[in-house]
């Protein structure tokens, strides 16, 4: 709504018309026949109400590339060509992504989507509930990639006797709401979630974050690291990473400038 208003601004209200916004929360078949009778040359979504993901920027994540997929080719043949990344103060094509900070998202699109956990995930688990009891925090949230697995996790939590929850896009916005109230009042102990979630997530009382799968870039670890350092506060990030993926964890180190204690 923000975006709207402010392209409002730009354009001027004779042409208010040309500008429409698409989001969850509101009536669909309203906005529908409002697509349909005005035409708008600019519509502000939110692709959770389109495919439903919720993330805008993640549309050009190695998550998104099937709904990616699905959104242009209902968009017609005048759909943009040559798109541009835009950043501060920076302007590239989004082709060079390939050969620049994506290549973490490249690294991990290989990585299998099974909805059992693999070996590898499993240790993970295990690793973190071992940490969350060594550490004594009452309030964590873990990180993974893919959904499935995120299912699964907090399945092997909670058989382990861990109250545990997963907070993911197939939720939906009434899904979730019951999930953080719980998590905030401490009725859930291990919050799993992944980027998507992690966006909008404002939990003061968090006292650590666990990186199960890696980022896929410095932007996102910075996000999730934010989940406990809010008002000023310090609060501890544990990266829980195999033999084969220590060379990420200290590109990652070196991107941000950050030194991570190592722990074996």
């Amino acid at each position: 709504m923000q975006l709207v208003r402010e392209i409002e601004k730009l354009l001027g209200h004779e042409n208010k018309r040309v500008v429409q916004q698409l989001v969850g929360g509101a009536n669909r078949s309203r906005q529908e026949k409002a697509l349909k009778k005005n035409k708008p040359l600019i519509v502000v979504v939110t692709p959770g109400r389109i495919a439903k993901i919720d993330e805008i920027d993640e549309l050009l994540s190695f998550h998104f590339q099937e709904d990616m997929h699905w959104i242009l080719e209902h968009v017609g043949s005048r759909s943009a060509c040559d798109p541009l990344v835009v950043q501060a103060k920076s302007v590239f094509p989004l082709e060079s992504l390939a050969h620049g900070t994506d290549y973490l998202s490249r690294r991990t699109s290989n990585s299998s989507s099974d909805s059992n956990l693999q070996p590898q995930a499993t240790h993970k688990v295990d690793t973190l509930r071992r940490c969350v009891h060594a550490l004594e925090a009452q309030s964590v949230i873990a990180f993974m990639n893919h959904t499935r697995q995120l299912k699964d996790a907090v399945f092997k939590l909670e058989a382990r006797g861990m109250n545990a929850a997963g907070l993911h896009g197939d939720l939906g916005k009434l899904g979730r709401s019951p999930i953080l109230k719980k998590f905030k009042s401490g009725q859930v102990r291990v919050l799993v979630t992944n980027e998507l979630a992690a966006r909008g997530l404002d939990v003061p009382e968090c006292d650590l974050v666990v990186n199960l799968d890696l980022p896929t870039d410095p932007i996102h670890y910075a996000h999730r690291a934010g989940r406990t350092v809010r008002l000023g506060r310090k609060g501890p990030v544990l990266t829980i990473c195999e033999e084969p993926e220590v060379f990420v964890v200290k590109k990652l180190q070196k991107l941000l400038g950050k030194h991570a204690e190592a722990l074996r």
